[in-house]
């Protein structure tokens, strides 16, 4: 049967995006479908009253790869935004990440040793020695004044679990800095592309056959021979129709409100770490840009237990999920012509920066491969 196309990705997320344009320069057809009716998957943005939104979450382009920095920088000029949120715990304010500013707000102290003290001093009474749960994981990292006001509600609401009857190894790490630096990440790369992602996942498409609204399984009904090669970067389960059962996820619903101040909470991201308030956060898109517009748009970001049908966001790498993934895994490495990618096809949290190089490697691989 002759092929139309070299190549049929599944997703126009940063994983198929970044596959196309690799491909379609290295001389191949490709074809891009979406089940959703834009482009850009997750990191998709939309302006609305000249502010550009995060529909999906906020999403801080961040990385100490060199070599994808001036990749995504082929695409789209990225202005010097640097992530430094704020946490709100009952009418309280702390900044993140945990640094000397959180601990001489929480403490009334000054000085490194001083915070190291009180921190060593906490974990000390504490005695854990082996944490068997959440809680005691991070207790044993960061002390009982950090957790309870900081890190405990947050998480359980992320979640939708206490943290007692959450695995310890999902916290594997809680950086402390004892520095007065509000910078979130400490990757060398950072900022947000001018204009929103979603014109630099135009730029990475431009070349490729483009179709909105089509549903993978419905399309390989009708049209099983239109690709020599598929890419899927949808739900790797979905893919196999469930037959070994149902990966889990955490899912997020985001409420969304225009607000006729021009500046609502001073930064783009606060976290309400506080379990008894709904929602994990508010985003107020036009700091991400440094705007000026009259008038701004916040989101609040509420998690929620997923149900097929959902949109999946977080994987649970819990010990049930990640056995469950592993078969899956063997059985896609006995897939003739297809290549599994992203967080849903690998079933993975990853990073904008990880997705790019994950999915510049997998098109040079499979470059390699049809040029044989």
């Amino acid at each position: 049967m002759d092929r139309k196309f070299d190549f049929l990705i599944v997703g126009a997320g940063l994983f198929g995006a970044v596959c196309a344009r690799e491909l379609t320069d290295a001389g191949f057809s490709c074809l891009v479908i979406d089940k959703r009716s834009h482009i850009a998957g997750n990191v998709y943005t939309r302006e609305e009253h000249g502010i550009n939104v995060h529909e999906y979450g906020a999403h801080i382009f961040h990385t100490s790869d060199k070599n994808v920095w001036d990749y995504v920088n082929r695409f789209a000029v990225f202005n010097n935004y640097i992530n430094s949120p704020v946490a709100r715990y009952k009418d309280e304010l702390y900044n993140l990440p945990f640094n000397m500013n959180t601990f001489s707000k929480m403490w009334g102290i000054r000085t490194p040793d001083e915070a190291k003290a009180i921190i060593d001093g906490q974990i000390r009474e504490l005695n854990i020695t082996e944490p068997a749960n959440l809680e005691e994981q991070a207790l044993s990292m960061v002390g009982r004044d950090v957790y309870e006001k900081l890190v405990k509600g947050y998480t359980e609401k992320q979640w939708g679990r206490d943290c007692k009857d959450l695995p310890a190894f999902i916290i594997k790490r809680l950086p402390l800095r004892f520095t007065y630096n509000n910078n979130y990440f400490s990757d060398r790369y950072q900022g947000i592309p001018e204009g929103g992602y979603t014109a630099l996942v135009e730029k990475l498409l431009e070349g490729s056959e483009v179709r909105l609204e089509t549903d993978y399984f419905e399309l390989r009904k009708s049209d099983a021979g239109l690709a020599g090669h598929l890419i899927y970067t949808g739900p790797i389960d979905e893919y196999f129709s469930f037959s070994l059962g149902v990966l889990q996820y955490r899912t997020l619903r985001f409420e969304k409100e225009w607000l006729e101040t021009d500046n609502y909470q001073g930064c783009a991201v606060v976290n309400y770490t506080e379990r008894e308030v709904p929602f994990t956060r508010i985003i107020e898109h036009k700091h991400f840009e440094f705007g000026l517009q009259k008038g701004t748009v916040i989101t609040r970001e509420y998690p929620a237990e997923w149900q097929k049908g959902d949109e999946p966001y977080y994987p649970v790498n819990d010990e049930r999920n990640t056995k469950l993934y592993k078969k899956y895994a063997e059985l896609a490495s006995k897939e003739t012509d297809v290549t599994f990618g992203g967080r849903l096809g690998q079933y993975k949290y990853y990073d904008m920066d990880k997705v790019i190089a994950a999915a510049l490697q997998t098109a040079e691989a499979l470059k390699k491969r049809k040029l044989r």
